[in-house]
């Protein structure tokens, strides 16, 4: 599943984010979903969440 839509995200999830300084790189960070931090039904750049570690970014992945 891809973490463009919301609906696919839950707290609680498994997912990889990439940060906001890492968007270049395209460096993901894995983690568990504490917040959703995106509002709207979708985003092209992927769902804004909050991991439990604080982490903030958007998902790229989500772990089954």
């Amino acid at each position: 599943m891809d973490g463009k839509t919301r609906n696919n995200i839950s707290i609680g999830k498994k997912v990889k984010i990439v940060q906001k300084p890492h968007q270049k790189s395209g460096q993901l960070t894995e983690g568990t979903v504490k917040d959703i931090l995106t509002g709207s039904a979708s985003h092209p750049h992927g769902i804004k969440v909050r991991l439990e570690d604080g982490t903030v970014g958007r998902v790229k992945e989500i772990i089954n």
